[in-house]
């Protein structure tokens, strides 16, 4: 059974930069790639970005895109999310969850991991 673990959240002001982590633990699959997906208060939880396993596709949501790199390590089992240039808007929980992946590049869910804050400040 999949299980996934988050960190590296933290609070920032506009214009700083983070960078999470996600740790596969247990077996992982080839099929499938690794996402992040964000949730603000109040708001639906959206896509971020995903990572195939072998790292020849990745995607991103427009918010995001030139600002957020996702890569990742497969000899760590870990999955990272570059953030740069973080705004306000930015500011939500981060998930990271697994699962096959089509070609849209968002994950089928079957495992999430539980999340990490990130808060950016003005």
């Amino acid at each position: 059974q999949v299980q996934l673990v988050e960190s590296g959240g933290g609070s920032v002001q506009t214009g700083g930069s983070l960078r999470l982590s996600c740790v596969h633990l247990g077996p992982t699959d080839s099929r499938y790639c690794t996402g992040w997906w964000r949730q603000a208060p109040g708001k639906d939880r959206d896509w971020v970005a995903s990572i195939a396993h072998n790292s020849r596709r990745t995607h991103y949501a427009d918010p995001v895109k030139e600002r957020f790199t996702i890569s990742r390590d497969n000899n760590e089992k870990t999955v990272y999310l570059q953030m740069d240039s973080l705004e306000p808007e930015d500011t939500a929980m981060y998930y990271c969850a697994t699962g096959v992946c089509p070609l849209s590049g968002v994950p089928d869910v079957v495992a999430w991991g539980q999340g990490t804050q990130v808060t950016v400040s003005s």
